[in-house]
């Protein structure tokens, strides 16, 4: 059985969030006010070389207070296939042009509020061909310091 969405209303949209409230029918015919978060969708890679190592980005995250490694990923615009957004991602991110793409995954980390969907694709190479666009302090994209 599934739920039933009456309605969806916008509480705040911006070009990256649209958050909204539904009206919602239970299976068992109750009624329900629900949140949800619709996104565009993100696309990233994880890139190895020979030696096993992988490409990541050292970052802050303001809103964790938290720096960490991560894989190069961001958002597709509308339209945009999503392996071309992975790559273009890769490249702004880290200065470095992927090899071939296979797709790895599919994954929707939060489907309890939000529709984000993330399409994670693997590269076993990539050719360093300029700076990383700067976006933020001490990001850093390295296959040196990566080892995994």
């Amino acid at each position: 059985m599934h739920w039933i969405v009456h309605s969806e209303k916008p509480l705040y949209t911006d070009p990256w969030l649209d958050i909204r409230v539904a009206d919602v029918e239970l299976p068992d015919g109750r009624h329900l006010e629900h949140r949800l978060i619709r996104t565009a969708p993100g696309a990233g890679v994880v890139v190895t070389d020979q030696n096993g190592r992988a490409l990541l980005l050292w970052r802050h995250r303001f809103i964790t207070d938290t720096w960490g490694w991560e894989i190069p990923i961001g958002k597709a615009d509308p339209g945009e296939d999503p392996a071309l957004a992975a790559a273009r991602e890769v490249e702004e991110e880290t200065g470095w042009r992927p090899g071939p793409l296979r797709p790895l995954l599919r994954v929707e980390p939060t489907p309890g509020i939000s529709d984000s969907v993330h399409h994670l694709y693997r590269a076993d190479s990539a050719i360093q061909i300029g700076a990383p666009k700067p976006r933020s302090a001490g990001q850093l994209g390295c296959f040196q310091a990566c080892q995994t």
